[in-house]
């Protein structure tokens, strides 16, 4: 017989022995199952199939002594769950556990993921490869081969609801070194908040639509060993149904937010956001002229995104944003509009009026232009009494979030074309911008890779001023 049958029998062993285990919680935990006499027999079995030397993430040491973690094999691999179930009368496939249990002791170690929950409504199917990022919608059936011991879902009393994120897009990416433990996400300590560490992905997503996106929870996981997920961090609605009597059901749903990419436009996203992430990369890997620059230059727009990614999180819809938060995040997007455009010759006197002549040219139409330096000055005003502790201009709470979706969309526009021009065949942008305010026949070198861009890779609606021309 060989090593994997007979860790097999054995577990099957183990599993029928549940059924004489007492019910009772207290007498059925890790630490009471790991004192039965059946153990010994079950860690010799796993010790003589998946030896230390392969699979050293079975083993804990106790006593200077290596030896089966039982914290693993019953925890991590969904075995303990397994066997609390049968004790309490439950109808469990013994089969179908015996065997992932062998797979779970002999099979490579899964690399641990950082997965983010997005706000979004994406296309059954879609999967959109962003660098080392994937956006990925997951089927019912992926998600539970991504938990411990898929047999048992939806067997436990307090299972996770895999219905509730099924169809849910999810970017995720490998992570070697992260640990895989339960724990806060938003507060842990392990490194800045998910939508800072994850820009460059979040970022081509952000530019496709004017909805807001947002991560709504960041958790790991270790496909087949840990589902780090709590349900809490899934924001939910109800909604209500007829069911084929007539008669109305409630249902709890996940919410997605407005943010929502039909079917027919899947394949202008993937095109859009690849484009935009090689744009991002292209900067962020420095292919310039100038070490100095292209050092500058990274930083920059790492910083713009960081801003504007916070301002995102803290705003949950246009219309409803904390008074107090409105006024804030003036901050963050001005700030986000300075480090695109500013240039390192400015003199610290005019910063505020180059950059309401840079945002203008970065638009084709002298509506859009005079609207781009409205909108900077309004922002820079606000900005400015923020700051200063003064009140912002007296203004209805409508008026208010009016003008900060206004400053929103003016900002996102204005990264999205600073990527399209960046790198350009100039060190700096700044001087290409400011002969574009000055010169006619500059505006060229402006417009034409614009037109380009927007023709052949729109976003999810083509702006106003390239449609216009």
């Amino acid at each position: 017989m060989s090593t994997h049958s007979s860790l097999r029998e054995t577990v099957l062993s183990w599993l029928e022995q549940a059924r004489t285990l007492p019910p009772t919680p207290q007498a059925i935990t890790d630490v009471a199952l790991a004192t039965l006499p059946q153990w010994d027999i079950l860690e010799d079995a796993v010790a003589a199939t998946a030896p230390r030397a392969e699979h050293p993430d079975l083993y804990g040491k106790v006593d200077g002594d290596w030896i089966p973690s039982f914290s693993v094999l019953l925890g991590e691999s969904g075995l303990g769950e397994a066997t609390r179930l049968i004790a309490q009368g439950a109808d469990v496939p013994l089969a179908e556990v015996a065997d992932r249990f062998v797979a779970f002791c002999t099979g490579p170690v899964p690399v641990p993921e950082r997965w983010l929950l997005l706000n979004a409504d994406l296309p059954r199917g879609t999967r959109i490869q962003l660098g080392q990022h994937t956006l990925q919608t997951f089927t019912l059936d992926e998600l539970r081969q991504a938990v411990p011991m898929p047999v048992l879902h939806g067997l436990q009393p307090r299972s996770l609801d895999l219905d509730l994120i099924t169809g849910a897009p999810f970017l995720h990416i490998p992570e070697p070194g992260r640990k895989v433990t339960r724990r806060p996400t938003w507060f842990d300590f392990t490194g800045p908040r998910a939508e800072a560490q994850h820009w460059q992905a979040l970022l081509p997503l952000i530019l496709w639509d004017s909805e807001l996106l947002r991560v709504d929870s960041a958790f790991t996981v270790a496909r087949g060993r840990r589902f780090d997920l709590n349900p809490k961090d899934v924001p939910t609605t109800i909604k209500i149904y007829e069911d084929l009597r007539g008669r109305e059901q409630e249902f709890e749903v996940r919410e997605p937010g407005n943010f929502y990419v039909p079917a027919t436009d899947l394949a202008a996203l993937t095109n859009f956001c690849t484009a935009i992430y090689s744009k991002i990369d292209a900067v962020m890997a420095g292919k310039t002229h100038s070490r100095r620059i292209l050092n500058r230059r990274a930083r920059r727009l790492e910083r713009a995104a960081h801003h504007l990614l916070a301002a995102y999180q803290r705003t949950f819809t246009d219309d409803a944003v904390w008074e107090v938060e409105a006024d804030a995040l003036h901050l963050d997007y001005v700030i986000a509009l300075e480090a695109l455009l500013i240039s390192p010759i400015d003199e610290r006197g005019g910063i505020a009026r180059n950059i309401r002549s840079r945002a203008s040219a970065l638009f084709l139409t002298p509506e859009r232009q005079k609207q781009a330096q409205d909108t900077v000055q309004d922002a820079y005003k606000a900005r400015s009494d923020y700051v200063h502790g003064d009140v912002i201009k007296d203004q209805t709470e409508e008026e208010k979030l009016e003008e900060l979706r206004a400053l929103r969309l003016l900002t996102q526009e204005i990264i999205l074309r600073w990527l399209v021009l960046t790198p350009s065949d100039t060190d700096d942008l700044a001087p290409l911008l400011d002969d574009a305010a000055q010169c006619t026949s500059c505006r060229h070198r402006i417009d034409q890779p614009l037109r380009d861009f927007f023709t052949t890779t729109p976003p999810s609606s083509r702006p106003a001023d390239i449609t216009a021309t």
